[in-house]
């Protein structure tokens, strides 16, 4: 069973509708027996840092995602999801976030040449051996929405680079943490094959 862990995030609805296509069990839920008793667990997440963290801290699930975690169990992030896994984010100085992971995100820089925020259709360059990327080409083309991209800490954790104006670290694997800055259950065959990769661990 995959808990999808519900703090009044975007996006879940995509993600249950790929679950639903690849035959996978899941439940929606921010009770927390549920959530650590789960096989898996998905953050999702579409918004902003600040309201994201207000509201899984509002429903006390903090302690229960680092809990899971903690539980060696797989555990994959999504968009917002893998931002609020790391220290802090400039879209809402002063706020911490989970700290899972050491890291920031920062604003992608407009230019002339590129638009904020990230939307659409961009190649992602494989960094290492990756159980999340496993039969995946190096630069397959997943889809992207964001204004805000990670730079993780611990380059060893980074799976995956996209080129933006700015390296953006667009997925991590750090033992059983998963995150991807892209949209797995919107990015076609290639989306469907990460999120499968995921449910088979």
């Amino acid at each position: 069973m995959i808990a999808i862990i519900d703090y009044d995030a975007g996006n879940i609805a995509s993600v249950i509708r790929a679950l639903d296509y690849l035959g996978e069990k899941w439940i929606l839920t921010r009770d927390k027996q549920e959530i650590l008793n789960a096989d898996k667990a998905i953050l999702p997440g579409v918004g902003s840092f600040k309201d994201a963290l207000d509201n899984i801290r509002k429903y006390e699930l903090e302690d229960v995602i680092k809990k899971f975690i903690a539980s060696k169990k797989p555990f994959l992030g999504i968009c917002l999801g893998l931002q609020l896994l790391f220290e802090e984010s400039e879209e809402s100085p002063g706020v911490k976030g989970l700290s899972v992971l050491p890291g920031v995100c920062k604003k992608i820089p407009a230019s002339k040449e590129i638009k904020v925020p990230h939307v659409g259709w961009n190649s992602i360059s494989l960094q290492k051996e990756s159980k999340l990327f496993k039969g995946i080409p190096d630069n397959s083309y997943v889809y992207f929405v964001h204004s805000y991209y990670l730079e993780a800490a611990n380059k060893e954790d980074v799976a995956a680079c996209t080129d933006y104006g700015v390296t953006i670290h667009s997925a991590i694997e750090h033992e059983n943490i998963f995150a991807c800055q892209f949209h797995p259950e919107k990015s076609s065959d290639v989306g469907l094959t990460i999120i499968k990769n995921f449910t088979s661990l």
